[in-house]
């Protein structure tokens, strides 16, 4: 399948894949979120356009990243962005050092590529803090200012050719597209289960209740459901039970679900671009200046809040496999 799902995300065809490819595209959809899903009548046929849709979502998501930006291990101190992601030039060779995605590129069969492609994926942190600053030749404290600084450096999809690690991460995209959509689908799942324990929570109660004269302990009662709450509360539960629908109709909701994110992916997996002003100090600046030269990057963003700075690099593996 990963050879198949390479060739859809490799080809340039405008939207017109293969109907082999779409398929497996599909069966993979199906296989990332919930197999059941074969049980619903045409389940190929309702996914089939939410599914092309994810494809030339990705695909155009990827193929929009720019070229590469060369990294040599000794150009830190003449790269104004390397010096803005990493904290110095020690810690970005450490980085490449460790990273488990590279360590397992070198000692694998691609390992003596002269070049190595891969996206390199951080978190941008920004903190509110009260520093100093001049106006003029006066320094004034306390200033509100925002610090700026990446962690959590990380390789993603590396490989000897810049055409395979887009394919990879295009491969990427969509499968993070699948994960949104099974966290759905195990939420609703959640809330169904949770409200058929309850119902046989509060049938066991009634059940109870009945057998035992619904209750004369004036004690113990004040701190019971009685018969007309239980019966009120079982009729809550039956309602929102009949809203989801019976294991047939859930199989229908559940399919619904995963065709609705495939079907608009760009409103849960998108990138854009941010240009900021740090100065040397890692100081959020409003506008460029000598020390605060302009910095633009590309954020990942999906609909869970999360957001992660991603640029295509291409690191010298002589370099890296200290040759």
């Amino acid at each position: 399948m990963l050879k198949l799902l390479q060739s859809i995300f490799g080809s340039d065809t405008g939207g017109s894949y293969p109907e082999s490819l779409v398929k497996e595209a599909i069966e993979r959809a199906v296989d990332g979120t919930d197999p059941w899903l074969r049980a619903v009548s045409g389940y190929k046929k309702k996914l089939r356009p939410a599914v092309i849709r994810t494809i030339d979502h990705v695909v155009a998501l990827v193929d929009a990243l720019p070229s590469p930006m060369a990294v040599h291990l000794g150009s830190y101190s003449d790269d104004l962005r390397l010096k803005s992601f990493f904290v110095s030039a020690i810690h970005m060779k450490k980085m490449f050092a460790e990273d488990r995605s590279l360590a397992e590129f070198l000692q694998g069969p691609g390992g003596g590529s002269p070049q190595i492609f891969a996206l390199l994926a951080m978190e941008k942190q920004e903190k509110a803090i009260f520093g100093s600053a001049l106006s003029g030749d006066i320094v004034i404290r306390d200033v509100p200012q925002i610090t700026v600084s990446f962690d959590a450096h990380r390789l993603i999809d590396p490989t000897g050719d810049e055409g395979e690690t887009r394919r990879l991460l295009k491969r990427r995209a969509f499968d993070h597209l699948l994960s949104m959509a099974l966290k759905r689908l195990t939420a609703v799942k959640w809330e169904r289960e949770d409200l058929e324990r309850r119902r046989s929570l509060l049938q066991a109660k009634q059940n109870l209740l009945e057998r035992e004269g619904w209750g004369f302990d004036e004690a113990d009662a004040a701190g019971k459901l009685g018969p007309a709450e239980v019966e009120e509360r079982l009729g809550e539960i039956e309602g929102q039970l009949k809203e989801l629908g019976g294991d047939d109709r859930m199989l229908e909701a559940y399919l619904k679900i995963v065709a609705d994110v495939l079907g608009r992916p760009e409103e849960h997996f998108w990138a854009r671009t941010e240009t900021i002003f740090v100065d040397r100090m890692g100081i959020k600046q409003n506008e460029a200046a000598s020390d605060a030269p302009e910095l633009t990057f590309g954020e990942l963003h999906n609909a869970e809040g999360r957001s992660l700075v991603a640029m295509l690099v291409s690191l010298q593996g002589g370099e890296l496999r200290g040759g």
